[in-house]
């Protein structure tokens, strides 16, 4: 950037910061700010102005350096990003303004200067706007693959005997989950039968069927066999509709009947005292 830019931007940086403070009022109106501490904003708007300002006499890998632990600092405290980019569209304004009744800038210079301007605010706004979409990027795949690894549990409810129930939409990532997770589990439990419980599952079409029947083929292949249970009866009809083949390893309709056929399966039964 011009050295005169700089010049004008140090020279008049109190009256451009308490300028972009007033600005910065209307956002705090719009905001989840509005209902934080004024000291907290008041502090917040001077270290980000300071820091927007301070970028001129750093380097490029300085500056971001110093942007990027400001940015990660408000993204764990809740901070939104839009607060940020309007804020910077408000100190653009300010500057622009500032430039056209500045008279240390050559008229020649004005078109130029408002240019080096736009791509120094852009820069940071670009920065800022990737520093908030990496972080939620890596919080949302930290959610996802802690949500994996709740999604398929085996559960053994009686030696020999374990229940996976399966929850929300099957997809082909999901369903090589579910098929490590059960195989896994069949060893550590030495389970005999498997339940695999689709009450929770809204939907099965051919895609789900067939996921769920290479579960159950897998299964037989370790030893163990699987019985599918909570098939209601609009999932029983769309089976038939679809000309589903189930027919390879046991259905019951509900967890009990399922639980009370493994018990069978392994010399087992539930009796009244």
């Amino acid at each position: 950037m011009q050295s005169s830019v700089i010049e004008m931007i140090y020279t008049h940086r109190f009256e451009v910061i308490e300028q972009w403070k007033n600005e910065m009022i209307t956002i705090q109106e719009n905001e989840f700010t509005k209902s934080s501490p004024q000291r907290v904003l008041t502090h917040i708007n001077q270290e980000f102005a300071d820091l927007i300002i301070g970028t001129l006499e750093m380097d490029e890998e300085e500056g971001r350096q110093h942007l990027r632990s400001f940015s990660e600092r408000l993204i764990h405290s809740g901070w939104p990003l839009s607060y940020f980019t309007k804020g910077l569209q408000q100190f653009r304004r300010v500057l622009l303004s500032l430039m056209t009744t500045d008279n240390t800038i050559p008229s020649s210079k004005v078109f130029e200067t408002f240019q080096e301007t736009e791509n120094w605010i852009d820069s940071i706004v670009n920065q800022m706007v990737d520093e908030y979409t990496g972080s939620w990027e890596h919080t949302l795949e930290i959610q996802k693959l802690a949500l994996q690894e709740l999604s398929a549990p085996l559960i053994p409810v009686f030696e020999h005997i374990s229940v996976m129930p399966l929850i929300g939409t099957i997809d082909t990532e999901r369903a090589k989950l579910i098929m490590e997770n059960l195989l896994e589990g069949i060893i550590e439990h030495r389970s005999q039968v498997v339940l695999i419980d689709i009450t929770g599952v809204p939907v099965v079409d051919t895609m789900v069927a067939h996921h769920i029947i290479q579960a159950a083929e897998a299964v037989r292949l370790v030893g163990a066999e699987c019985i599918l249970v909570g098939i209601r009866p609009e999932i029983a009809q769309t089976i038939v509709n679809l000309g589903i083949d189930l027919g390879k390893f046991p259905t019951k309709s509900t967890l009990r009947k399922g639980i009370e056929s493994g018990l069978e399966r392994t010399n087992r039964q539930i009796v009244n005292l």
